[in-house]
């Protein structure tokens, strides 16, 4: 088992930056892709930005240039440095783990993003 706490949600004005964390209870070893997604009042929940354990990053075409993951080892935690906010970027975001050994997928409890003026 696998717990993932986020954190770094908020309220913002337009334009201005956040950052999500999203803490892993234990390291991964083996192949694995970390991501975040978001659900809006009344809409799917959508990709927002993966990453994967050996590195390579997918963005949604809505946020790309707008937004970036990361990733440090060693305190097994993905980040999401989210610029250049939007009224539209207001949702529920999401972390996820999906481990390919296993094929166990893992979702933190959600951290409300708020982008108003």
């Amino acid at each position: 088992q696998v717990q993932l706490v986020e954190s770094g949600g908020g309220l913002v004005q337009p334009g201005g930056s956040l950052r999500l964390s999203c803490a892993a209870s234990r390291s991964i070893f083996s192949i694995y892709t970390m991501g975040w997604y978001r659900q809006a009042p009344g809409k799917q929940r959508e990709l927002v930005a993966t990453i994967s354990s050996l590195g390579s990053t997918n963005y949604a075409d809505s946020v790309k240039g707008r937004f970036t993951i990361s990733r440090d080892n060693a305190k097994k935690t993905v980040y999401l440095q989210m610029n250049s906010l939007k009224p539209e970027d207001t949702a529920v975001y999401s972390c996820n783990l999906y481990i390919y050994s296993t094929r166990d997928a893992y979702w933190g409890q959600g951290t409300q993003v708020t982008v108003s003026s």
